[in-house]
């Protein structure tokens, strides 16, 4: 054997165990992976073996729920206890935040109509009564 054929040898042979390693290593991760969290990967798990594991995943999951929403519970009381917060500081009725001190607000009309006494405040749409005239003639 010629030094070019050997090392060609010794290149394949490299390149065979880095594909052999990354197979094992895949395999490793894969039944650890299947140990750790004891999800089967056959399809060997029957309807009602299923259904169980379901049953208990529930249980574990209502379980988990009832600790940290006692553990939320707890803290809010704190919070409460310790800023002096009302039931209204929580959870505000009414507009909410969004709404503008002023919302809600009658305003005082600032033009009327000297035929019919009707008024307008400025805002919104103008009526026909006062629409391309001059605004001072009706201005209170």
């Amino acid at each position: 054997m010629l030094w070019s054929e050997a090392h060609e040898c010794v290149k394949i042979s490299k390149k065979f165990l880095s594909i052999l390693n990354a197979w094992v290593f895949c395999l490793y991760n894969r039944v650890t992976f299947i140990k750790f969290t004891g999800i089967g990967t056959t399809m060997t798990d029957s309807y009602k073996d299923l259904l169980k594991q379901r049953e208990d995943l529930e249980k574990r999951i209502g379980e988990a729920r009832r600790q940290e929403l006692s553990t939320a519970v707890t803290q809010v009381r704190n919070l409460v206890a310790e800023y002096g917060l009302t039931a209204q500081d929580v959870f505000p009725t009414g507009r909410g935040s969004r709404a503008s001190a002023t919302s809600g607000v009658k305003v005082a009309p600032k033009y009327r109509n000297p035929e019919t006494g009707e008024t307008w405040t400025g805002r919104g749409k103008a009526p026909k009564w006062i629409q391309n005239q001059d605004r001072e003639k009706f201005a209170i």
